[in-house]
């Protein structure tokens, strides 16, 4: 079945540009709604415990209990273990995501996107209200929280792997890494989004900022149902119609020799070059994806670079409440500067991974940098306000920009290896094996943080610089390959 939005063009070559773009937009606009409907978490936390003791108790309230009265319970019950209730709402969600990742991909390349996206989106939207009834419903159990979240985790799986096929359908592989830096900037635009939309509320009625990110992604959820168009429902009809095929159509994984220098074993080269290029219909197995070199190497690296990125994602609020006393909304609001440097970092990191044809180089030195960012953000990142901005806006782009990297480009860049010549049914498994590791390092970074943070902020960022440390060893062995391509010891092109 095929969408109603199917305009009548009669010059049959209009049809790959106007799919391409709106593609583009429409997936776009999809997980922009998935993250704007994860940020308000980290956005209530400091209005579900607040310092009671600079606010005025109304005289009417019952209880004895001067320090807690304001709090939301259970968060706000005792005042020495919250940090370690949110965590484990964090994590309920993180892990649940986490687990669900790995078989996201094998559904999404079994089942039509458009569905699965669709189901997907409409269910997030339903947990992410649900959360939010809590405060109307005046709920104060942290078993129904966590298993809010934990469902909310499970059925925004359906997100990533999908849209990133989605993209691959139809788009080719020249300009790979600028123009899925450019896409992916829907990450930070999600987040930015949530943070202001649930602040907008945070101080009044809570529960409003879950409740309207999840009315929006559930609206995206039935313009998904009715506009997105799978590009191998298109290109059957219109063999039909035309009795010709998309000759400009060239799928993301369309195999290339770009890079199989980097994701190969050595001894690989002579074959991938020299065989014939085999068509697959088959959806790759998990293990066949596994196997491809290069996806321990970047899983893994993504592991520890999304421990820090989601870190941040769900601390830094509160980081900001609490170092640079400024209030709930306030400090959501300067929070977003960290994912406005993100889509900078994105954009960056693809482009000068273009030009070099260094996936990993150029992660490592974002990397690397990042390291000493976070130890000056921590020390000197609140002494004023131009130093919290820039600092935020620095951090977010070294922090976002490996992270938004591996996740487009070097998983397209994994698709050109042999075994998956030809095959446009394996980016959702290889994509989804990827991040579903990192989203190991996501489900860590805020349990770790709300674990470590009642002994003091300096020792959560020396646990994230160790982060960032970790992550560029990891990438050292195809470092090391990129740099002898440029010296001359090995061929090596761009892209």
């Amino acid at each position: 079945q095929v969408p109603v939005l199917l305009p009548a063009l009669k010059n049959y070559s209009e049809y790959p540009v106007l799919y391409r773009g709106f593609t583009l937009f429409l997936t776009f606009l999809f997980y922009t709604s998935y993250h704007l409907s994860r940020k308000p978490i980290s956005i209530v936390k400091s209005q579900l415990h607040r310092n009671c003791s600079t606010l005025i108790r109304p005289p009417n309230l019952n209880g004895t209990d001067n320090e807690t009265w304001c709090d939301w319970a259970p968060f706000g019950e005792t005042s020495d273990n919250y940090q370690t209730l949110f965590g484990a709402v964090d994590n309920s969600f993180l892990v649940a995501y986490a687990i669900g990742m790995f078989f996201s991909g094998i559904f999404g390349e079994r089942v039509p996107l458009r569905y699965y996206l669709t189901i997907g989106m409409l269910l997030s939207g339903l947990f992410t209200c649900l959360f939010g009834l809590g405060f109307y419903l005046n709920i104060h159990s942290i078993w129904y929280y966590a298993f809010v979240q934990a469902m909310n985790g499970l059925v925004q799986t359906t997100g990533w792997p999908a849209v990133v096929a989605c993209v691959g359908n139809w788009f080719g592989k020249g300009k790979r890494g600028f123009i899925m830096g450019v896409w992916n900037s829907h990450t930070s635009v999600g987040n930015i989004l949530g943070s202001l939309i649930a602040g907008v509320f945070v101080s009044s009625a809570w529960g409003m900022s879950f409740i309207v990110p999840g009315i929006i992604i559930a609206s995206t959820g039935v313009l998904c149902f009715f506009f997105l168009v799978e590009s191998e429902m298109v290109r059957t009809m219109l063999i039909a119609v035309y009795g010709q095929e998309d000759n400009e159509k060239e799928p993301l994984l369309q195999n290339s020799s770009s890079n199989e220098e980097i994701f190969s074993s050595p001894g690989q080269s002579n074959s991938i070059s020299s065989e014939p290029a085999e068509e697959h219909t088959k959806a790759i197995s998990f293990c066949g994806a596994l196997r491809i070199p290069g996806v321990m190497e970047f899983s893994l690296c993504l592991l520890f670079a999304k421990l820090v990125s989601y870190t941040f994602l769900y601390w830094l609020p509160l980081y900001i409440a609490n170092v640079a006393h400024f209030d709930p909304k306030e400090a959501g609001d300067m929070s977003t500067l960290f994912d406005v440097g993100g889509i900078v970092g994105g954009i960056v990191a693809g482009l000068v991974s273009d030009q070099t044809g260094g996936r990993a180089s150029t992660c490592c030195v974002m990397l690397i940098l990042a390291a000493p960012m976070l130890f000056l953000y921590n020390h000197i990142g609140q002494h004023s306000l131009a130093t919290t901005i820039g600092m935020l806006l620095v951090c977010g782009a070294l922090v976002n920009g490996p992270y938004a990297l591996i996740t487009t480009a070097v998983s397209a860049d994994l698709g050109t290896h042999e075994s998956l010549r030809g095959n446009s049914r394996a980016l959702s498994t290889v994509t989804a094996i990827i991040d579903g590791t990192g989203s190991i390092g996501a489900a860590l970074g805020p349990l770790l943080a709300g674990l470590i943070s009642p002994t003091g902020w300096n020792n959560v960022f020396f646990m994230l610089i160790t982060a960032d440390i970790l992550a560029c060893l990891l990438l050292s062995r195809l470092v090391y390959k990129e740099v002898r391509g440029w010296c001359g010891h090995s061929p090596r092109q761009r892209g």
